[in-house]
């Protein structure tokens, strides 16, 4: 009794706890679906994508929420890690024949390449604030879409060949082409699954809710609250700000590397600024700072237009609205009062008619 006592008033116990309750019990119920045929291609088709954005919008609301600082480059880190991802999958095809293995090894060195990235992308473009650090991001998920859409990639018995010229790119009879350019990357081993993709969610909310928790964690919150009175105290601003930023990256590059193998085919204009935006959606609508919000509205927010496609016309317009009524329900203080308040009212609405009943007994 004492220690559930103490969990229920450890809120941050509590709070992580239940986080990771919903995600097991999600993944529990599909696994356990899948396995008795209830699942239509087209569901499990959402599986890996739906890991992937969950994975995104945690990552983003630790820069945007936590850290307080307004990014849109995030769709350049998932490309980056994305394309790195299928590279190294294809050149380690025969050295690494296990399938799961590589794609681990993959996620790793997109995870890892995205972070190099974003700490040295961070270094100059985090002494920047406000309206000119979301301009500057969104500029540099630009130029790594364009890098990528430019970039030739193969392999053949002599060896890697990397150029930004087709003209450049002469193989050797029998050798592959990873990346074709404006093409993208074809021919792709499907080796991405739903469970790496729930493993990858358990990593993500590790290293987010202890970094959080953490006393780096807090000084970040500081930095977001007040950032003279941060540097006034002798907190870091610049290089608490670049670890957030590091660990985001990095996060995005690993859920890029599995989003970039589950597909055959796979282009740059994928990741381009419409999609930094639907996964700041995600992170504004599940509310800054709150992680199993961002998992919730990542799951929500990425089925919804899917499941909408027989609407076709209609579709986009319904799901405006239903942004719209989810922001005004997640940050209009009226409502969230309101809601807050049912359960009162239904619970001395339920008393007064047993007490009503009592009375004609």
């Amino acid at each position: 009794m004492t220690a559930m006592k103490k969990f229920w008033n450890n809120k941050t116990l509590r709070s992580n706890t239940i986080t990771y309750a919903v995600v097991i019990l999600g993944f529990v119920i599909m696994q356990t679906l899948s396995s008795m045929g209830m699942l239509g291609s087209a569901v499990k088709g959402y599986l890996v994508p739906i890991c992937v954005y969950i994975v995104l919008a945690v990552s983003l609301n630790l820069l945007v929420g936590v850290c307080g600082e307004l990014s849109l480059g995030h769709a350049g880190f998932m490309g980056i890690g994305a394309f790195t991802g299928i590279v190294i999958a294809a050149v380690t095809a025969q050295l690494i024949p296990e399938g799961t293995v590589r794609l681990i090894v993959a996620m790793a060195a997109g995870g890892i390449l995205a972070g190099a990235v974003g700490f040295l992308v961070g270094i100059p473009v985090l002494r920047l604030r406000g309206d000119y650090l979301a301009i500057v991001t969104l500029a540099f998920g630009e130029i790594m879409k364009n890098l990528i859409n430019n970039m030739y990639v193969g392999i053949d018995e002599a060896g890697f060949h990397m150029v930004i010229s087709t003209e450049q790119m002469k193989l050797l009879p029998g050798g592959t082409m990873i990346i074709s350019g404006p093409l993208g990357a074809t021919s792709i081993q499907k080796l991405a699954t739903f469970p790496m993709g729930f493993a990858l969610i358990l990593v993500t909310l590790f290293v987010v809710l202890n970094l959080i928790h953490s006393k780096e964690g807090r000084a970040i919150k500081a930095v977001r609250d007040n950032r003279i009175a941060a540097e006034s105290v002798g907190i870091p601003v610049t290089a608490f700000r670049l670890k957030a930023f590091v660990v985001s990256a990095f996060l995005a590059g690993m859920a890029g590397a599995l989003f970039g193998l589950n597909f055959s085919s796979l282009t740059a204009s994928k990741f381009n600024f419409n999609t930094s935006i639907n996964i700041l959606v995600f992170v504004v609508l599940g509310g800054m700072g709150n992680i199993l919000g961002s998992v919730i509205s990542a799951t929500v927010l990425y089925v919804l237009p899917e499941a909408m496609r027989s609407l076709q016309d209609y579709r986009m317009i319904l799901y405006a609205v239903v942004l719209i009524v989810v922001m005004l329900c997640t940050w209009s203080p009226k409502i969230k009062n309101a809601i807050r308040a049912m359960p009162v009212l239904l619970r001395e609405r339920f008393r007064g008619r047993r007490k009503e009943a009592g009375s004609h007994e």
